[in-house]
């Protein structure tokens, strides 16, 4: 007869599994800020392992109204810049920031989880001056695309190390 793991033995998603549904879902919330996302999620525990909460996770995440998106967004952050970085670029990135929030109403998401931090600065320039030319609708799936990819990271961090 096998028994539970211990608390001291448990994988994180062993513990996500099993604690209540509070605490559960503050996990959750901190990798997407969406309450209707995380309820779905909780209420689906257990999950045999990582893949399969990433799989849930992201069919919850395409299912997300105009509603939960937009709570998820206000949720975010900017993305944050390593620490060297110039004064010009941080101004740049600002006047951008500033010029997608007052275009589409919400904070610019984006996943840097694949880029290095050498990377990240020209990219998100990048990737604001490119989305500021779409439509609202448009940006709406491409931000929420992006939340996605976001939590998908989030998750893997959090409770990553499940079962190996």
């Amino acid at each position: 007869m096998q028994t539970r793991a211990t608390s001291a033995t448990a994988t994180p998603l062993e513990r996500f599994n099993t604690v209540r549904p509070e605490e559960a879902a503050q996990t959750l919330l901190a990798c997407l800020g969406s309450r209707a996302w995380a309820h779905r999620l909780t209420a689906h525990r257990p999950y045999p392992d990582l893949p399969a909460l990433l799989a849930a996770a992201d069919e919850a995440a395409y299912d997300l109204t105009p509603e939960d998106l937009a709570e998820a967004l206000a949720a975010e952050t900017l993305p944050s810049l390593p620490e060297d970085t110039y004064a010009a670029a941080h101004t740049a990135l600002n006047a951008a920031h500033a010029a997608y929030e007052s275009r589409f109403g919400h904070m610019f998401v984006i996943c840097l989880d694949a880029l290095s931090t050498d990377e990240a600065l020209d990219h998100v320039l990048a990737a604001i001056r490119s989305r500021l030319n779409n439509d609202p609708d448009d940006e709406r799936l491409v931000a929420a695309e992006e939340l996605r990819r976001l939590a998908r990271g989030r998750l893997t961090s959090s409770l990553g190390g499940a079962g190996r």
